[in-house]
């Protein structure tokens, strides 16, 4: 069975600005891909590409076999390619529900007399935050009101009802606390346990190992190595994040100028 989505060699370049260069990685139904790198790694031009924001330059881009060049968000999401960025795309003075069908809202009637129907969108928000262990006081709140891990989880469950195949969380805990990052990997785990693929993007190794089956290093635009979880500890994983070789020639060097 081929996998949701892969990308063999790929490379993108702004003008004389190498972006990525020969970076390669799977995306499997039910696994989540963790792509991990400092600000400045290529992580970003990455999303674009699967994203379908920008086309790659060279290389291969797969979606379940088939090589393609998308061309837009809309046809990504045609190939059920749901990508939520770190900067929430939500209406804050809008309540929950409204958010959760923005630009795909429930109606009822015919012809000039079809009008919202908000019984639908509710009951319909609930039991789908329900079944993936969300349980929100009131749909009617505006989304401003909670949390920012509640607002990830809010979009994590939408994309799961709207039918998404792979979904893709740009930097999901980068700003929230322990706790509150934490929920938010719990999401993630249930969107893979619900034969997902999830492509998961941070810079800390510590809340990617937990639910990873994969993990893509990157640095300046180029792939320190895709490892599965077998082949790598959550320590090596650290290490490498950390420029664990660079950080030894220094201490040498250090160690070296203090004698």
């Amino acid at each position: 069975m081929s996998s949701l989505l892969e990308v063999r060699g790929v490379g993108k370049q702004y003008g004389s600005v190498i972006a990525l260069r020969d970076v390669s990685t799977v995306v499997n139904a039910g696994e989540v891909t963790c792509v991990l790198g400092d600000n400045g790694a290529g992580k970003s031009t990455l999303i674009k590409i699967l994203a379908g924001l920008h086309q790659h330059d060279t290389g291969e881009f797969l979606v379940e076999g088939e090589p393609v060049r998308l061309s837009s968000p809309r046809e990504a999401l045609d190939r059920g390619i749901a990508t939520v960025y770190q900067d929430l795309a939500v209406v804050p003075l809008m309540s929950v529900w409204r958010n959760f069908f923005l630009g795909s809202e429930p109606t009822k009637g015919f012809g000039p007399f079809r009008m919202l129907d908000r019984r639908a969108g509710r009951d319909t928000t609930k039991r789908a935050l329900a079944e993936m262990g969300i349980d929100l006081r009131d749909v009617e709140q505006p989304v401003g009101t909670l949390s920012g891990g509640e607002r990830q989880c809010v979009a994590i469950a939408r994309a799961v009802h709207f039918g998404a195949k792979v979904l893709i969380l740009d930097e999901p805990t980068a700003a929230l606390g322990v706790k509150q990052a934490g929920v938010v990997l719990k999401y993630v785990a249930q969107a893979r346990d619900r034969g997902l693929g999830v492509v998961l993007i941070t810079h800390n190794p510590h809340h990617a190992y937990p639910v990873g089956n994969r993990f893509l290093l990157l640095k300046r635009g180029r792939s320190l190595g895709s490892f599965d979880k077998k082949g790598i500890s959550l320590e090596e994983l650290t290490r490498q994040m950390a420029g664990g070789a660079e950080l030894e020639a220094l201490q040498h060097e250090l160690r070296g100028a203090a004698s």
